[in-house]
């Protein structure tokens, strides 16, 4: 007997039928093997149409599993033709049937099959071997000692009439057998023919030819069956299928039962109006494995399930290239809202308008102001002895450096195109340069003057302003020659960087539009000016011990000692965000604050302080008497000396004056160490300016 079989089916396309699931009956069933199978056609839970080959017994119990289960109407029933019709597979089980589709071959009642079945006897039908059997069976009694039926001990008596003395109704497969047995004969019959056209009854030929001639004439028949429908088979050797379509359905108004809902004869005819569905849907409920992905998703395929696959998203900078196929967009690509295709990456830049701008522009143009406010101020005084002493040149050129620190805020937030890289190039370190530079001249000029006064009364060499120039001039060309050579080797341009803000979420991605300057490049462009401001701490803290009303050594010394703090907080600052996705505006905000807060500290420390005697007490801003470079050294001395003795200073502080031909009349020629502004009265007046001034 052939094993049974339930299959879960689904995806009906022109090809057929899609097979989800594919579960035997065992032999030796029991109830757990069918709890079991209803548990795996769950798996698949969207595929709900259920074929099942089975018999009648084991249609039951999968009923009744999918009860247990408590999965009434879930399931869309399909039984083949050996559920067909019959009640006997549903009895007690019809709330778990209903809506499930039967087929069976179409059939006629063969009315001389009754008259004949209905005359037969014990007498009359010997040669049927199961005929007994039947007679038993059919009229449940017994015709002798030896039989197997034990449900009964009443004995047959013979004269009992089969469709009188038994419920009788002619078996559905009769007209199959009729025409079985007429399809052999006919192919017989034309075997004889070609075989032995001279003879009548069986020849040798025919008792030679074996099985399968005999099968090429059974294939080759066409006559009228019993039904009066033609008998003919295919090529494969199969009658042409004819079946009646039934489907189990309960009506409120009448009793439950198999209603006819189509047919099939070459072509399928099928009243979808008179079906029902267990749950009540109105449509025909769909029976997919997988349900179909939606639009940025593919297909993964269950390995062994064709129909069957898994949705799998379309991630990251991925779209949907087809059903099975996610692909990666371009670098300079992401994919669109619903990933059918990519789209460019927006392009961004530093906006004027951003909170990262706003700030250092504030301050750049706060600073500005205020620079070309002490610029106008040295110009307007540019011949009283405060300015004088400042020595003018190198403070001008401090102013511009200054200056430039300031305005490169701007150059590093305008949009970027091959002038504004350029510019970035020059500028970047420019500003510090000539800043740091001539802070460095002015260090090294009071060291080499306290220096050289420890050994002689001759003044060192190259401290004239034109001297002073000259050097500062000389370390500002090291960073000009550096940046015309970085220029020649490679050229400026604009670049778009699609990675530094290519974020897990493309719709956050940017591209960045950037000069091409990298992270080492910007610290090398401003290592030659770090170089500059550390070599001028240094100077700064050897002349710390200077007494501060002969020179700007002190002012110098907490500029660069701020400075140096600022740039030290800035270094880790800028390579620690370099993997940030806001690099950039993170960066250029902290360099252009860095420079902007170098710029002020020297502005505020510098010139702020001078500015404030010129304006508010001009009476400081008075000529000196001149004095030799040797009074001035032995002087300095003195205070120096002075100022270390601990039991010269009242209360712990040290006061030191240093007075020359003191009038009681005239103000100004003592100059106390403690005065606010005694600096600008200090030794660059004596020996800083030029011999005619």
């Amino acid at each position: 007997p052939r094993q049974a079989k339930v299959q879960l089916s689904l995806n009906i396309t022109s090809c057929g039928i899609c097979i989800a699931q594919s579960l035997k009956i065992p032999h030796d069933r029991k109830q757990a093997d069918f709890d079991k199978i209803i548990r795996l056609l769950l798996d698949t839970r969207q595929a709900r149409a259920v074929i099942m080959f089975a018999y009648d017994e084991d249609i039951r119990e999968i009923l009744n599993a999918s009860k247990r289960a408590d999965q009434v109407g879930h399931f869309l029933w399909i039984g083949s033709d050996s559920w067909g019709a019959k009640n006997s597979p549903i009895h007690g089980l019809e709330d778990a049937a209903i809506g499930a589709i039967t087929i069976l071959p179409k059939r006629a009642t063969i009315a001389g099959f009754d008259a004949y079945f209905t005359s037969r006897t014990l007498e009359n039908n010997r040669r049927n071997v199961w005929f007994a059997e039947y007679w038993e069976e059919n009229f449940n009694c017994k015709l002798m000692s030896s039989s197997k039926k034990e449900d009964t001990s009443r004995k047959c008596t013979g004269q009992e009439r089969i469709g009188t003395d038994s419920k009788y109704e002619q078996e559905g497969k009769v007209q199959f057998v009729i025409d079985a047995v007429y399809a052999m004969a006919h192919a017989l019959h034309s075997m004889q023919k070609d075989l032995c056209p001279e003879q009548s009854g069986v020849c040798p030929e025919m008792e030679v030819a074996g099985g399968k001639k005999l099968l090429k004439y059974i294939r080759n028949v066409n006559f009228n069956g019993s039904a009066g429908t033609s008998v003919t088979f295919n090529h494969n050797g199969d009658a042409p299928g004819r079946y009646d379509l039934f489907q189990y359905q309960m009506n409120n108004n009448s009793s439950p039962g198999y209603r006819v809902i189509g047919q099939w004869t070459e072509t399928l005819q099928l009243n979808v109006e008179d079906m029902q569905w267990p749950t009540g849907e109105l449509d025909v409920p769909g029976s997919v494995c997988s349900l179909p992905c939606r639009t940025g998703q593919r297909k993964k395929t269950v390995k062994g399930m064709p129909c069957c696959w898994h949705c799998e998203p379309c991630d990251g900078y991925q779209y949907q290239y087809d059903e099975t196929t996610c692909k990666l967009c371009a670098y300079n690509m992401r994919p669109n809202g619903n990933r059918t295709g990519c789209q460019p990456i927006p392009i961004v830049k530093l906006e004027w308008h951003s909170p990262w701008a706003v700030i250092p522009v504030f301050l750049a143009m706060l600073g500005i102001i205020a620079t070309i406010f002490v610029m106008a101020t040295f110009v307007r005084y540019n011949d009283t002895p405060i300015v004088r002493a400042s020595g003018r040149e190198l403070s001008y050129v401090l102013l511009t450096g200054i200056f430039l620190c300031y305005i490169i805020t701007f150059v590093m937030i305008a949009k970027p195109d091959v002038a504004v890289c350029s510019f970035r190039r020059i500028f970047l370190g420019l500003g510090m340069c000539i800043s740091y530079a001539a802070l460095l001249t002015k260090t090294n000029r009071i060291y080499r003057i306290f220096e050289e006064g420890k050994k002689s009364v001759t003044p060192p060499r190259l401290i004239s302003p034109t001297s002073q120039l000259a050097i500062t001039s000389s370390l500002i060309s090291v960073q000009l020659l550096g940046v015309f050579i970085w220029f020649g080797v490679d050229p400026p341009n604009t670049i778009i960087d699609y990675d530094e803000q290519k974020t897990i979420n493309p719709d956050k991605a940017r591209g960045v539009l950037k000069c091409d300057i990298t992270d080492l490049q910007i610290i090398c462009s401003l290592g030659y000016s770090i170089l500059l401001m550390v070599t001028c701490t240094v100077y700064a803290i050897k002349t710390r011990g200077v007494p501060e009303n002969f020179n700007e050594a002190k002012p110098i010394g907490f500029t660069m000692y701020t400075t140096c703090i600022v740039w030290l907080a800035f270094i880790p600052i800028f390579f620690g965000t370099a993997q940030s996705a806001e690099k950039l505006y993170i960066q250029t905000t902290t360099l252009t604050i860095s420079m902007n807060l170098s710029a002020s500290v020297a502005l505020g420390m510098l010139y702020m302080p001078k500015v404030y005697v010129i304006i508010f007490h001009p009476e400081l801003n008075v000529q000196k008497r001149k004095r030799s470079f040797k009074a001035v050294v032995t002087a300095a001395t003195m205070s120096s000396r002075l100022s270390h003795k601990p039991s010269d200073r009242p209360n712990g502080e040290a006061k030191t004056e240093l007075c020359e031909n003191v009038d009681p009349n005239s103000e100004g020629w003592c100059v106390h160490s403690n005065h606010l502004w005694c600096e600008s009265l200090s030794f660059f007046f004596f020996v800083g300016m030029r011999a005619d001034d």
